[in-house]
């Protein structure tokens, strides 16, 4: 299906849906990345093109359940225009994927959070290795259309077409059962002929199946502030937006077999999935003459030096065979950077502790990563890195909360640039509390009700106290009637489907050269903060590093504490502090610690 990143297809399939939105369009689709993926796989699409509205949110997800479905990933977006209209592009080429990717940073950058519109006069700059299609009844050209103005239609695909080149724009022609689409598709194949524009057939999917068509209802009714009682014109008219079958879209369309044949065409021109991401860490700089490897060995057996005060064999043994590994794996650029990190939060006079399983390396003790000996503790260090690992280091640093922890993050966009560094994303999801209000407001179910049923919810991401059935029966709603029926049926569809983008606790991603040509950036919602599309899972999952700076109230009570010490005449280190004290040992046994 994939090889050398174009399109291989299999007899008889003759059909790729090129127009997708999921999920992560946030309140405009209802099927997840994944399950669009599966569904494609089992209708025998060879490829699927995923465009959620301004942004590639749900792409990393997408990407990974389609190739394990055996579908050709396609990326792609809906662009929000400065006039209302929306403008979906396809990605051709890496370049094309950069383009797309920094004229979403630049639209979202200059607006308020969930907010963004393209300028039409910025497109030119960005079309290279783009197509764009004409777009549904939010297109240019048929909100023109739909207001009878057929000289601004024709102007907007001029527009396009100078914008993306006259072989990379393609009129959208979609049959949903309506009635005024024969007569805009007249128009459309009209415009299309003029302008020479080659038709393409899609089905504008807005859920993987039709069963989803209820949640994206809910979705509507949550985006427009209303209930399902007046929502009316807003919700869709029927359930034909979801995927189709090459059979079935080549029964919409027998009297333009061209439309269908031009998304496999389509489709084999695109040379790009996120196997091309071109994604690099940052390379450390070092002295002429030296190498990272070099540097890091250097740094490294100085702080033992200063840490171990006598380098027994043990721990010379331990170093040498860490550093040897590191060198192995690639890694040495990473660990002099968190290295430079915390020697700038020293200097900055900024305590700074790396957790987890860091701490059973030997290095980062030496570099004063961590302030627990591992040689000493007899701690494993391949917990920590291993031969057979996949992916980077993870060293995740405690600093204190508050504005000392900012100066550190601060830091970071000043060393790399707002364009080389973000926080990444935290994808808040439907889950318990939050599905049930809003399929209940959806449903117009009475406020008191919500609430009796809410007090029934277990808190968080926790199991549910009573199964969903058993809580609305408790609540005091008649299970057999229609509506509480549509309300268990939709609040267990909507259940772990993103509801909004936040920013991650301390993730930041950097990146060597532009960031923002790898993943948009957007505001985040505290000031001098941006954040990638992505969360720290899709980060992973494609190679992308994060550093995470998390901010710990303890670790200010602990700064606080070490500079009293100081004042005192009781100077203290973490690193030095006795392991085996016996009168603090009594004090936590019998839990006597609050205020301390």
């Amino acid at each position: 299906m994939e090889t050398g990143g174009h399109l291989r297809l299999k007899a008889p399939t003759r059909y790729v849906e090129l127009h997708a939105r999921s999920a992560f369009s946030f309140l405009r689709g209802s099927s997840s990345p994944e399950h669009l993926a599966y569904t494609a796989a089992e209708l025998d699409l060879p490829a699927l093109a995923l465009c959620d509205r301004d942004g590639v949110f749900g792409a990393p997800r997408f990407y990974t359940a389609a190739r394990e479905a055996g579908v050709r990933p396609l990326v792609g977006s809906e662009l929000t225009m400065e006039d209302g209209t929306v403008v979906p592009v396809l990605v051709r080429s890496r370049t094309g994927y950069q383009n797309l990717c920094r004229l979403l940073s630049r639209a979202k950058l200059r607006a308020p959070k969930h907010e963004s519109a393209v300028r039409w006069d910025e497109l030119p700059e960005f079309g290279e290795g783009l197509a764009a299609l004409t777009g549904d009844g939010e297109g240019p050209l048929l909100c023109a259309l739909q207001d009878g103005n057929l000289p601004l239609a024709q102007e907007r695909l001029q527009r396009l077409q100078q914008a993306f080149g006259r072989d990379a724009v393609f009129v959208e022609i979609q049959r949903h059962a309506l009635r005024e689409e024969a007569w805009h598709n007249h128009r459309l194949r009209e415009l299309a002929a003029r302008q020479g524009c080659r038709l393409v057939a899609t089905n504008g999917v807005l859920y993987a199946t039709s069963d989803r068509r209820f949640a994206l209802d809910v979705f509507t009714c949550a985006r427009n502030h209303t209930h399902l009682d007046a929502a009316g014109l807003l919700l869709e008219p029927n359930a034909e937006r979801q995927l189709k079958p090459f059979a079935a879209m080549q029964a919409l369309f027998t009297d333009l077999p061209e439309a269908i044949n031009n998304t496999i065409d389509i489709a084999r021109d695109i040379d790009f999935t996120l196997k091309d991401l071109g994604y690099k860490f940052p390379h450390f700089s070092v002295a002429p003459g030296e190498t990272m490897d070099s540097c890091l060995a250097a740094v490294t057996w100085a702080g033992a030096n200063e840490r171990y005060r006598r380098i027994t064999p043990a721990v010379r043994r331990q170093i040498q065979r860490e550093l040897d590994l590191i060198h192995r794996l690639g890694f040495p650029g990473y660990f002099l950077i968190v290295w430079d990190l915390v020697r700038f939060c020293r200097d900055a006079n900024i305590m700074v502790q790396g957790r987890g399983s860091a701490a059973n390396s030997a290095v980062c003790f030496s570099l004063g990563i961590t302030a627990v000996d591992p040689v000493g503790s007899n701690l494993l260090f391949e917990r920590f890195l291993s031969e057979g690992r996949k992916g980077w280091p993870d060293i995740d640093l405690d600093l204190p909360s508050g504005e000392r922890r900012e100066r550190v993050i601060q830091e970071v966009y000043r060393r790399y640039g707002r364009a080389g560094a973000a926080m990444t994303a935290n994808v808040i999801t439907f889950r318990g509390r939050s599905a049930m209000r809003e399929t209940g407001k959806a449903l117009n179910l009475p406020e008191d009700i919500m609430d009796r049923f809410s007090r029934l919810h277990a808190h968080g991401d926790f199991p549910h106290t009573l199964e969903a059935r058993d809580q609305l029966q408790k609540a005091g709603l008649p299970l057999a009637h229609p509506r509480v029926n549509a309300f268990l049926t939709v609040y267990q569809a909507i259940q772990g489907l993103p509801r909004h983008l936040g920013q991650h606790s301390g993730g930041m991603v950097i990146c060597d050269g532009r960031l923002d040509s790898v993943v948009p950036i957007e505001n985040a919602s505290m000031p001098g903060r941006t954040v990638i599309q992505w969360d720290k899972d899709d980060c992973e999952d494609l190679g992308i590093v994060k550093v995470d700076l998390l901010g710990l109230g303890m670790m200010a009570a602990l700064q606080d504490a070490i500079e009293l010490c100081r004042q005192r005449g009781h100077p203290v280190e973490l690193a030095d502090l006795p392991r085996n004290d016996p009168a603090t040992y009594d004090l936590l046994c019998r839990a006597d610690t609050i205020g301390i």
